[in-house]
Parts: C-alpha cells; sequence; structure tokens
C-alpha cells in the first residue's frame, strides 16, 4: 500500500464525518471530507484519487447514485459503503453496483480501518494486472500472423508435430517460430509463455 494513501469520507453529517477523518488522520491516512456526493463530484477532476468511504443515505445524490455515476465515469477507485442497519439491503445493492465493501454502524474502529486496507490492497493489485495485461497484449500484438498461429497451438497444448501439420509446415520450421514467439513474448518457459498468454484472457 502507497505511504500516506488518500481516503475520501463523504457524508451530510458534519459530527460524522469529523470522527471518520480524525480517526483515518491517527492511522496514517490523509483524509478529505466532503458534505455531499454532490461536492465531491464536483471536485473529482481535481482531486488526488484514493479509497472512498461514503454513507448510503445522503440528500440529493445517495451513496447508490453516487456508485451509478463513478461507473459511468469509469472511476475505479475503491469504494466503501457505511450504512445503518435498516439499510443492509441497500448496501447489498451498493455492493452489486461496485462497492469493494459495507460497513454497518456502528462501526468499530479498527474494522472500518481494515476495511480501508484491504480496499487499498485489492485497488493496487487491480492496477498492476491491469498494467501487466496491458504489456502482455503490446507483446502479442508485436507477434507475425503465423507466430501467432503457433502461439494459440502451444496454449492449447499441441505438440510441435501437430502445430505442424496442422499449418502445414515443417516441424523445423515450427520450431523457429517457437522460439521467435519465446523471445518476443520473453518467457523463459513453455509453462511461463502459456501463463503470460492466458493473462489476456482473464
Amino acid at each position: 500500500m502507497a505511504s500516506n494513501p488518500v481516503v475520501h469520507v463523504i457524508d451530510d453529517d458534519e459530527a460524522a464525518r469529523q470522527s471518520l477523518t480524525f480517526l483515518l488522520g491517527t492511522s496514517q491516512f490523509v483524509a478529505r471530507a466532503h458534505e455531499s456526493a454532490k461536492a465531491f463530484l464536483d471536485a473529482l477532476p481535481a482531486i488526488e484519487s484514493g479509497c472512498i468511504i461514503t454513507d448510503v443515505r445522503m440528500p440529493e445524490i445517495d451513496g447508490i447514485e453516487l456508485l451509478r455515476r463513478l461507473k459511468n465515469q469509469k472511476i475505479g477507485w475503491p469504494v466503501i459503503v457505511v450504512t445503518g442497519h435498516a439499510d443492509v439491503p441497500l448496501a447489498v445493492e451498493a455492493i452489486k453496483q461496485g462497492a469493494s465493501d459495507f460497513i454497518e454502524k456502528p462501526y468499530d474502529a479498527e474494522v472500518l480501518l481494515e476495511a480501508v486496507k484491504s480496499a487499498f490492497n485489492s485497488f493496487e493489485r487491480g492496477v498492476q494486472r491491469e498494467s501487466e495485461r496491458a504489456e502482455v497484449q503490446d507483446k502479442i500484438a508485436s507477434l507475425s500472423a503465423r507466430e501467432r498461429q503457433v502461439l494459440d497451438g502451444l496454449v492449447a497444448g499441441h505438440p510441435n508435430k501437430i502445430i505442424a501439420y496442422n499449418l502445414q509446415i515443417s516441424d523445423r520450421t515450427v520450431e523457429v517460430y517457437r522460439a521467435n514467439v519465446m523471445k518476443k513474448m520473453q518467457a523463459t518457459s513453455l509453462s511461463h509463455l502459456v501463463r503470460l498468454a492466458l493473462i489476456t484472457a482473464l
């Protein structure tokens, strides 16, 4: 997790906002308070990315609508929804809309802080996977049409002889293409090559 990650707290209740920003501040997080979902959305273009903690029940734009708008804007930041006991069905809807977690009031400080840490860790792993996937896609795009066919054969588990037969080329030619594929994909072994190719299919 990055040092001093930013957490955006969205709640129309000033006391709740202050309490939560204080808790986060004492736990090495940088807390940014927003008095409504609208205020947060208005500020969105200029603020640092981070985790969002939002109350589910708010005037104008509630937590569910906020999630929908973030999804429409392709903002993939992790969102934790804080909910009253009676709002659990709403919280489940929030998960369906992309929230990473929901916490019931009154919440235990440690539970909330663990949820924030977990949200950041999951988000960072997701960003890392996307970066890795894009890298592999670039490598695959650098393959010639015939190299791509050989790669597809290898991923399907076919030995060189079968790939040669299917492509109507010699075994030796398959070996040359295979060596080129390994080099371009920067794969250290056949199993590594297959794992790389499968990343793009996830």
